[in-house]
């Protein structure tokens, strides 16, 4: 069986995933097969798995660091909020219902076979599983049915790391306050202690590392800097959603809406020098963007009245009659259209107004399309060839062929109406069925494909589309290869780690070495 290790924090977003993905990445260059695991992920960011199962992002990036194909395996349990209270569940990869918190505490234990099942058929595939906790492991109200935290790592006898943020301050309270909250036989599988996202002379926190390590018995492994890498952000706690930037020669502006999802799509926009990705969720924020994005979200509707209620979308349709472009991705997509009815309350039930930019309309339905999907954006309606030549038309023109690779995930079913034009013609990677999705008009897009702009061709042509009518073209920087330079992050990541964490003393707590 794989040596294990776990990597636990103090708090959300303390930087467990980062941690966890540069020791994936480490690994896989010291030459061990190493896979990531998290029993049970909250977030909004996923992913379909080339077997059509749905997992959450954070593993993917951590699989990617390790150079392995991701897996539904090392995210058996995926929490997926529709509002405050309650969350879509979904175990192994398909979705077992939409449950209020306090039902899904009460039965989630009944999910540990599945839990262990996944980690165990891991373990013998790999040499070293990186296991990651969600939150705090001190959460003394939840500790009881942990599945996640302590509770796993009992589960596999797992030494763990206990990561600081000291970036958000009050980092040895964090430290020493999570520790003596656990039980003593929790408290004596934390083998080390991560100081993370640290500025500055090291040298003054050394007399609070000494004084951390006496009170608490425990070593201190590593003093994290705050490390320049473009990474995946796992949830809406990310530092790039702040939309607190200066505006580049191109600026995107992404409508930050309160359940948004995967706004990893977004992501290769920000590697392109002169492009800038701002998160924008106030009228007052919007400004006049080169490109309006609506990204994807967990509940269309709600989302959609969040915008016409505080102003957003009357902004919107403003800047679309001004010719500025708009893009919709998913839920974006669906609120695009002329209506969105929800018979079956999947969502909120009803039926609302959509923006009017397409001429679609969607319906929710119970089973959630889950697809891989590979093909090319048509530009193209009723047959006819050219038809996005119109100067409004120039983002579906710029697009028109290039070739697209992805994946859907959404609740509902959209047609069209007499004017919609399809926006891509698309294939099934796992059935090999074709169809077109998808819609355009004028200055306007939409689709259902998550990861489109991750091809280089794609988004070079969508830069260059809007560079060339605010006449910057000959001033923008060129797209990369996003796949190329993902990989270029993560080995930026093992490097940073390297030196400012004890990788001899990690190895001999896994028991290698």
């Amino acid at each position: 069986m794989a040596k294990a290790i776990m990597i636990q924090g103090t708090m959300s977003n303390a930087g467990k995933s980062v941690i966890a993905a540069g020791l994936c990445r480490i690994f896989h260059q010291d030459g061990y097969r190493t896979a990531p695991f998290k029993s049970q992920n909250m977030a909004l960011n996923s992913f379909i798995t080339k077997e059509g199962l749905e997992m959450g992002r954070a593993q993917v990036m951590q699989a990617e660091a390790a150079g392995i194909e991701p897996s539904v395996e090392m995210n058996p349990i995926l929490l997926k909020p529709t509002n405050d209270i309650g969350s879509q569940v979904i175990v192994n990869g398909e979705v077992l219902g939409t449950m209020n918190a306090r039902d899904y505490f009460k039965m989630k234990k009944s999910l540990l076979p599945d839990v262990k099942k996944a980690y165990d058929h891991l373990a013998q595939q790999y040499d070293i599983i990186v296991i990651e906790g969600a939150g705090s492991p001190a959460e003394i109200n939840l500790k009881e049915d942990d599945i996640v935290n302590m509770g796993m790592a009992k589960l596999v006898d797992a030494p763990v790391l206990l990561v600081g943020d000291i970036d958000r301050g009050g980092v040895f309270a964090q430290l020493y306050g999570t520790v003596e909250l656990l039980e003593p036989e929790e408290k004596a599988r934390i083998k080390g202690l991560i100081i993370n996202k640290f500025r500055g002379d090291k040298t003054i926190l050394d007399p609070g590392v000494a004084m951390l390590e006496d009170l608490t018995g425990i070593p201190v492994v590593g003093v994290a800097p705050y490390l320049q890498v473009s990474l995946e952000d796992e949830d809406s706690l990310s530092e790039r959603l702040d939309g607190e930037k200066q505006v580049g020669l191109i600026d995107i502006a992404v409508i930050r809406v309160p359940r948004i999802s995967n706004f990893t799509d977004f992501n290769v926009f920000e590697s392109i020098e002169g492009v800038t990705v701002r998160y924008v969720k106030e009228p007052g924020e919007l400004g006049h963007p080169d490109l309006i994005i609506l990204p994807g979200t967990k509940n269309t509707m709600r989302d959609l009245l969040w915008m016409r209620q505080n102003g957003l979308e009357a902004l919107i349709l403003k800047a679309q009659k001004a010719g500025t472009a708009i893009f919709g991705v998913c839920g974006g997509y669906q609120m695009l259209g002329k209506s969105i009815a929800d018979p079956d309350g999947v969502e909120e039930g009803g039926t609302v107004r959509g923006m009017g930019l397409l001429d679609t309309e969607t319906i929710f339905e119970a089973e959630k399309a889950r697809t891989r999907v590979e093909g090319c954006v048509l530009g193209t309606a009723n047959g006819t060839q050219r038809d996005c030549a119109g100067e409004e038309s120039y983002l579906a023109r710029a697009l028109t062929g290039k070739h697209l690779v992805g994946y859907e995930i959404h609740m509902g079913r959209t047609t069209y109406g007499e004017n919609a034009h399809p926006f891509t013609e698309i294939e099934d990677t796992i059935t090999g069925k074709c169809w077109q999705e998808g819609a355009w008009s004028k200055n306007v897009c939409g689709t259902y494909v998550h990861g489109i702009f991750d091809s280089e061709e794609i988004v070079t042509a969508v830069v260059q589309a809007l560079a060339k009518k605010k006449g910057v073209a000959d001033q923008l920087g060129s797209a990369v290869d996003f796949a190329a330079f993902k990989e270029q992050q993560y080995d930026l990541l093992a490097e940073g780690l390297r030196k400012h964490l004890d990788m001899e003393r990690i190895y001999r707590i896994m028991g290698i070495k």
